[in-house]
């Protein structure tokens, strides 16, 4: 014995499709100053931005010459909180160097 349907359910069915938002993301950059080490920025980039050794060289060169370099690129909350990290590091060592971020 089949069971039948109410007629309000016999229609066609369409799948609708919800697609998720990828969240916006934000630039790490780390800024150039007087003080602070090139060796605690290669720390820095290599152990909270878990760049290679020949990559932190090369972000701290850039940081170093021209004054500001991209550490990476992430969501709002683990840009925000890599930034917190290598502040607190910075100001442990009594370094004053400084991370921002900024929306792509």
């Amino acid at each position: 014995m089949s069971k039948q349907l109410p007629s309000e359910h016999t229609g066609v069915v369409s799948k609708s499709e919800t697609r998720t938002k990828r969240p916006p993301l934000f630039k790490v950059l780390m800024h150039n100053d007087d003080y602070t080490t090139m060796e605690f920025v290669v720390e820095m980039l290599e152990g909270i931005f878990r760049k290679s050794a020949s990559e932190a060289n090369q972000i701290m060169l850039n940081i170093h010459f021209k004054g500001v370099g991209t550490c990476g690129i992430y969501p709002f909350e683990i840009a925000e909180t890599k930034v917190d990290q290598v502040h607190a590091l910075a100001r442990a060592e009594g370094f004053p160097l400084r991370c921002s971020f900024e929306q792509t």
